[in-house]
């Protein structure tokens, strides 16, 4: 689903400014990143881990690699990296959230692995590294939160080496009519109410429910990679569809 124009975007259903929604969805972040974690387990069932754990296998990390874990957040992802780069690879947690990036730092360094990660606060859009630096590139469940995700995939395909790869774990969309009603129900009904009870929030999480309606569906994202020039791009689904991870290439 494209963005309305380049002056206006969406914020859940809402449509704004294309400069608001940076802070807009900066609020929703800061608001939740201390029950993060929590939420995520409880709102997923914990079904996240093995979401995460799928694409962890997929992304080809090996030692002495240079993975960047955008959107990274609490820092999943990061830790298993951490352990697969080895002494002679590095890690960097890049977050736009400060907020994020420390739930991420104090998590991470709490379960010992400081040698090889980096923290970086960084805007997708504008990623602040030299081009062909980086092997590996994940972002999980953070594509629908920027403004210009043209943008954000060309940034990603100019900082990757050749033969280096991006994965995207995002919220998708199902066919399953069933399970779409069933879902819709548990969105706009169970979410927002347990986001109220367990961290005193239920806005934050009515925008993420209507921001995962409004990200692109599997086909549009896949063409989405391929016109910022990925190549040999595919996408597994999850849950039914509910969730999709995108693979796609530099060459």
């Amino acid at each position: 689903m494209k963005e309305e124009n380049r002056d206006t975007t969406h914020f859940g259903y809402k449509t704004v400014e294309s400069t608001q929604k940076e802070s807009l969805v900066a609020d929703v972040f800061h608001s939740v990143a201390a029950k993060y974690d929590i939420m995520n387990d409880f709102l997923s069932f914990g079904i996240h881990r093995l979401w995460k754990r799928q694409t962890v296998a997929c992304a080809g990390v090996r030692k002495g690699h240079r993975v960047l874990d955008l959107a990274g957040g609490t820092g999943d992802l990061t830790a298993k990296f951490s352990q697969l780069v080895g002494d002679t690879g590095q890690v960097i947690l890049g977050d736009i959230n400060d907020s994020m990036l420390k739930v991420g730092r104090d998590k991470l360094r709490d379960l010992g692995l400081v040698n090889n990660i980096e923290y970086v606060q960084m805007n997708a859009q504008a990623l602040p590294f030299p081009d062909n630096s980086l092997d590996v590139i994940t972002i999980a469940f953070g594509l629908r939160n920027v403004t210009d995700k043209d943008e954000a995939l060309r940034s990603m395909y100019r900082v990757l080496k050749p033969g280096g790869r991006l994965l995207v774990l995002e919220f998708s969309k199902t066919d399953n009519e069933a399970l779409s009603k069933l879902y819709d129900f548990y969105s706009f009904n169970i979410l927002p109410n347990v986001g109220k009870f367990v961290a005193n929030d239920s806005e934050s999480y009515r925008y993420l429910a209507e921001s995962i309606r409004m990200h692109p569906d599997q086909e549009t994202l896949k063409g989405m990679m391929e016109n910022a020039g990925f190549e040999q791009t595919s996408y597994q689904n999850f849950t039914g569809g509910i969730v999709a991870l995108h693979r796609g290439f530099k060459y």
